[in-house]
């Protein structure tokens, strides 16, 4: 009994590690999204792009850059100077430049003596 439970252990043993040996060959051989090719086109292709790829100096590339980071600036800088003047016209409607407003963005009404009100937003009775 026991050489039969030991012999039939042995036997899945081998054929798992056997199992996952070809598993590991079909992978290396088969092109996937991790090596899409073989190492002989890989060194050609690098060979390739390499040649492609002029020096460039630095210079020239700075300045591009720059000219590049100048645009993106001025484009900034306009908007937020029309952000600024959208504020300042905001800022001269009469509930921000009326100080009877305050707080309100209808100017309150102004109640008979008994009958006002404590009011949440302006915490002033009117």
């Amino acid at each position: 009994m026991r050489l039969l439970i030991l012999t039939s252990f042995l036997i899945l043993v081998y054929s798992a590690s056997s199992y996952a040996q070809s598993k590991e060959e079909k992978s290396s051989s088969n092109p996937n999204s991790f090596s899409p090719y073989s190492s002989k086109e890989e060194k050609t292709q690098v060979r390739q792009i390499k040649k492609r790829q002029k020096k460039k100096s630095f210079r020239n590339s700075f300045n591009k850059d720059m000219d590049q980071k100048i645009k993106e600036f001025d484009k900034r800088m306009q908007a937020n100077a029309k952000m600024a003047r959208k504020k300042e016209r905001e800022m001269q409607k009469p509930q921000y430049s009326d100080p009877s407003y305050f707080g309100h963005k209808r100017k309150p009404k102004k109640r008979p003596v008994g009958k006002r009100k404590f009011c949440k937003e302006c915490s002033i009775v009117h």
